[in-house]
C-alpha cells in the first residue's frame, strides 16, 4: 500500500490546521510574554521572590503534570470537545490572570491556565493525527504546527514590548481571550470530532499517581538546578520515581489502562520518543546559558536579547517546514541524524565564544544549531504521531509533550550544573574584594552582579570582567560538551531510526491498519 491510496485531506483539513495553530501559537508566546510583564506586574502586587518563582513555574508544573491524564481524556471524550472545554477554561483563566489583585490570585490563576493548556496541546497535536492520514501531508502539517509554536516564542518579546508599553501589565494575559473566542466559533464549523472506540473510563487512581510521579519530578530538576543538590529536591525526585513505578504497575494491570503501555513496543515510537527526550534535554539546557550571556555579559536588555534570538527561531521554523517534503524522499531516521549533526556544528561555533566574538557568535551559532534541532524536531514529533493506531494519538501527543517537558527540565538540571562548576573552576576574584562579595562572586554570575552593586565603581568593573571572562569561557567549554552530545544522539537516531521509511514510500502494514481503526465521529 502506498501513501496515494490513504485519503488526502482536503481544503477544510487545512484550513482547520490554521484554527489549530491559533493555540499553540497563544501558548508559546503566553510563556515569552510573562517574563517581560513579570517585573511589572511584581512591583505592583507587591509579589515577594518566592511568589515570583510560582507566578512563572506553576504554569508549566500543571502543563506537565496533566498531559498524560488530559491525553487520554481527549482519547476518550472526543479531542475536539476537549479542546473546547480547555478554550473556554484558558479564556476565563486568563481574564482572571490579567485582573488579578494579589500575588496568590495571580498564581491560582496561572495554575489554571496549565491545566487548561494541558487540554489544549495534545488535543491540537491529536487532531492533526486524525485529520491528515497521508504520511506526506501529515509531516508538513505537524511542520506547520510546530512553526506556530516556534513563531510564538519568537514573536513574543516584541508583541509583548509592545503591550506592556501602551498597556498595563495584565495585557498580556488578555491576549488569550480573542484567539480563544475564535477557536470557539471555529473549532466546530472546521474541526472534526475523533474518539476511542469503546473507550472506558478514566481511572482516578491512574489520574492520581500519574500526578504524584510528574509534578515531584519536575519540580525536583528544576529545583536542583537551582539550589544544587539540597534534600528537598533530590527527596522530591525519589518521591516521583516511586510513584512513576506503582503506575506502571498498575497500567500493567488494568484492562482499560490510562496510558496503554503496550506503545513502547513499537520500536519507532519509543525511539523517536526518547531521543526527542534527549536533544530536548541537551538543546533546553545550554540554550538557558546562551540567553543568559546576552544579557548578563553583553548587556543587553530583555527586549533587545529576544529580538537577537528570533533570526535563530526563524531559522528553526524554516527548517520544520523544510524536512517534512526531504523527508518524502530521504529517510526520516538519515534527516534526524544529519540535522543533529548540524545542531553540533551550531555549538562547534558557539564555542568562538570564549575568544571575543561575542553577540554576532551567539547568534549565527543559534542559526545553525536550532535549523539543525527544527529539522530533527519536525520529523521526530511526526514519526511519535504517525507510529501509533488513530484511537491512541491523544496518548502519543501527550507522551511527547511530557517528554518535550522532562528533556528541557533534566537538561536545565544537568547542564546547568554543568555550567556552573565550569564557571566556578574558572572565576578568580579580584585582589581586595570582601570575603562575603567574593564568595557570592564565586556562586554564579547572577550572585556577581548582585555583589558587584555593593562595590565603588573601579571595583565592581574588575569584578564584573573577571565574572563575565569565567562565564564566557565556562559556555564556550559548554558548547563543546553540547557538540558532542549531538554527535551521539545523531548515531544514535541513524540506528535505532533506520527502519522508518521516506514518508514518498511504502507504509508498513502495520501503519495501512492504524488508518483501518474504527474512529467515533460526534
Amino acid at each position: 500500500m502506498t501513501t496515494d491510496t490513504l485519503a488526502r485531506a482536503g481544503k477544510r483539513e487545512w484550513v482547520g490546521l490554521a484554527v489549530l495553530g491559533l493555540p499553540t501559537l497563544l501558548l508559546s508566546l503566553d510563556m515569552s510574554v510573562l517574563y517581560l510583564a513579570l517585573p511589572h506586574l511584581s512591583a505592583e502586587l507587591g509579589a515577594t521572590g518566592v511568589q515570583q518563582l510560582w507566578i512563572t513555574d506553576i504554569y508549566g508544573f500543571m502543563i506537565a503534570g496533566f498531559l498524560v491524564t488530559m491525553g487520554t481524556v481527549g482519547d476518550r471524550v472526543g479531542r475536539r470537545k476537549l479542546l473546547l472545554i480547555g478554550a473556554v477554561a484558558f479564556g476565563v483563566a486568563s481574564v482572571v490572570a490579567a485582573l488579578s489583585t494579589s500575588a496568590e490570585m495571580l498564581i491560582a490563576a496561572r495554575a489554571l491556565l496549565g491545566v487548561a493548556g494541558a487540554t489544549l496541546m495534545p488535543s491540537t497535536l491529536a487532531l492533526i493525527g486524525n485529520m491528515f492520514a497521508d504520511p506526506r501531508q501529515r509531516g508538513l502539517a505537524i511542520g506547520v504546527w510546530m512553526s506556530c509554536f516556534l513563531g510564538g516564542v519568537a514573536a513574543g518579546p516584541i508583541i509583548g514590548g509592545a503591550l506592556l508599553g501602551a498597556f498595563w501589565w495584565g495585557a498580556a494575559f488578555l491576549l488569550g481571550v480573542p484567539v480563544m473566542l475564535v477557536l470557539l466559533v471555529a473549532g466546530p464549523l472546521l474541526l472534526p470530532e475523533f474518539r476511542a472506540p469503546q473507550a472506558g473510563r478514566v481511572d482516578l487512581a491512574s489520574v492520581a499517581l500519574s500526578l504524584a510521579a510528574i509534578l515531584p519530578l519536575i519540580y525536583g530538576l528544576k529545583e536542583l538546578a537551582q539550589a544544587g543538590r539540597q534534600p528537598l529536591p533530590l527527596a522530591a525526585i525519589l518521591a516521583g520515581v516511586i510513584f512513576a513505578v506503582a503506575f506502571v504497575r498498575r497500567q500493567r494491570r488494568l484492562a482499560d489502562p490510562l496510558l496503554d503501555l503496550r506503545l513502547f513496543s513499537d520500536r519507532t515510537f519509543s525511539s523517536a520518543l526518547g531521543v526527542w527526550l534527549l536533544f530536548g534535554a541537551v538543546q533546553g539546557g545550554s540554550y538557558l546559558f546562551f540567553a543568559l550571556y546576552l544579557q548578563v555579559v553583553a548587556g543587553l536588555s530583555p527586549i533587545e536579547a529576544g529580538l537577537r534570538l528570533v533570526p535563530s527561531a526563524i531559522a528553526m521554523i524554516v527548517a520544520s517546514l523544510l524536512a517534512p517534503v526531504l523527508a518524502r524522499r530521504i529517510r526520516p531516521g538519515s534527516l534526524i541524524a544529519a540535522g543533529l549533526l548540524v545542531a553540533a556544528g551550531g555549538y562547534v561555533v558557539l564555542t568562538l565564544v570564549d575568544g571575543g566574538g561575542g553577540v554576532p557568535i551567539v547568534v549565527a551559532g543559534l542559526v545553525v544549531s536550532l535549523f539543525g534541532v527544527g529539522v530533527a524536531g519536525a520529523l521526530g514529533t511526526g514519526l511519535i504521531i504517525g507510529s501509533v493506531p488513530s484511537a491512541k494519538t491523544g496518548s502519543a501527543a501527550a507522551l511527547s509533550e511530557t517528554s518535550g517537558q522532562f528533556g528541557i527540565a533534566l537538561g536545565i538540571a544537568v547542564m546547568g550544573t554543568i555550567g556552573t562548576v565550569l564557571y566556578q573552576g574558572r572565576f578568580a576574584a579580584p585582589e581586595g574584594l570582601p570575603a562575603g562579595v567574593a564568595s557570592a562572586a564565586e556562586e554564579s554570575i547572577a550572585g556577581a552582579t548582585i555583589a558587584a552593586r555593593t562595590l565603588p565603581g573601579d571595583a565592581a568593573t574588575r569584578l564584573l570582567d573577571a565574572a563575565r571572562d569565567a562565564f564566557s569561557s565556562g559556555i564556550s567549554s559548554l558548547a563543546w560538551i553540547s557538540a558532542l552530545f549531538f554527535v551521539a544522539l545523531a548515531i544514535l537516531a541513524a540506528v535505532t531510526l533506520r527502519q522508518a521509511p521516506p514518508t514518498g514510500g511504502a507504509v508498513p502494514a502495520e501503519e495501512d491498519g492504524r488508518h483501518a481503526d474504527e474512529v467515533a465521529r460526534a
